[in-house]
């Protein structure tokens, strides 16, 4: 999500390359030797910052000490986070599934661009603008078709709990089977827990994610048929990965215009089949 905000406001200004590429897990995610030559020789590292790439973190700020280096979500306001249930001072990082936030990060790539390469502002300001406006159209498009869910089925299941912000901004409730990061464990209390919340609240739809195992959500399907609810899957979403390079989904548009499509359709409410541009895969 990162490198597509970097191409998109940087265009034939910058050469991008991406680390972490589809169906990659950033919680995980350890870094190659390949991985550390090309960071000490780039001019400028982006990398997200609010511990989503725990693994990566001490290396990025010794990295920060010799090279430009900037965490683009740190530089959001606090306020505009949602706060970590289990650590004090750490905040959900997934800010990405809240589009009006995300354009709040593609102004901060802006900038760092700009102090970075001062000779091309007006290109990057130009690129910047441009963007934007298309990541707020797709937030309109996203809160005019999640409306269309009816609120009694407005409960968004999910294998880690990647998409409190896009909860919050467009009116779901959220569970994540495992936590904030993947490098959480899901128990046998945890799903017992949640096959009774499913039941309770009478959901009949969960989803799986491209860069996240499905057994958790499979131990939850078999535990609710047990207690004879039946749970569909709805689909595969896009969390902390977006979709294979050089398609639509594997951009920051497409991507989460295959989620609201996706959860939508799945949940009762009203979307075009392929999308808002007419150009998710076909059976996306």
């Amino acid at each position: 999500m990162i490198a597509d905000a970097v191409r998109q406001v940087g265009g034939d200004e910058v050469r991008v390359r991406a680390l972490m590429g589809p169906g990659i897990d950033p919680h995980a995610y350890r870094q190659t030797r390949t991985d550390v030559a090309a960071m000490t020789r780039a001019d400028l590292v982006f990398w997200h910052g609010l511990y989503l790439e725990a693994q990566l973190e001490e290396f990025m700020h010794k990295l920060a000490q010799r090279r430009s280096v900037f965490a683009v979500a740190e530089s959001l306001p606090q306020d505009r986070l949602l706060r970590h249930d289990n650590y004090a001072n750490k905040y959900d990082p997934h800010v990405w599934m809240d589009p009006q936030i995300w354009t709040d990060v593609i102004a901060a790539v802006r900038d760092a661009l700009i102090a970075a390469r001062p000779n091309a502002r007006a290109t990057f300001e130009t690129n910047a603008a441009r963007y934007i406006a298309e990541v707020e159209i797709l937030a309109a498009y996203a809160a005019d078709t999640l409306r269309s869910v009816s609120k009694q089925t407005r409960y968004l299941v999910t294998a880690h709990d990647a998409f409190n912000y896009f909860g919050r901004a467009f009116g779901f409730e959220v569970i994540g089977i495992q936590g904030i990061s993947t490098e959480s464990e899901a128990g046998l209390h945890r799903i017992a827990e949640l096959v009774s919340l499913l039941v309770q609240k009478n959901v009949t739809v969960v989803f799986v994610e491209s860069s996240v195992s499905d057994r958790n959500v499979r131990a939850l399907i078999e535990g609710a048929a047990a207690r004879g609810q039946k749970v569909s899957i709805g689909g595969e979403l896009f969390s902390d990965a977006m979709g294979a390079d050089s398609t639509y989904e594997g951009s920051y548009i497409g991507m989460l215009d295959h989620n609201v499509t996706t959860i939508a359709r799945a949940l009762g409410g009203t979307a075009p089949t392929r999308g808002m541009n007419n150009r998710l895969s076909a059976g996306s």
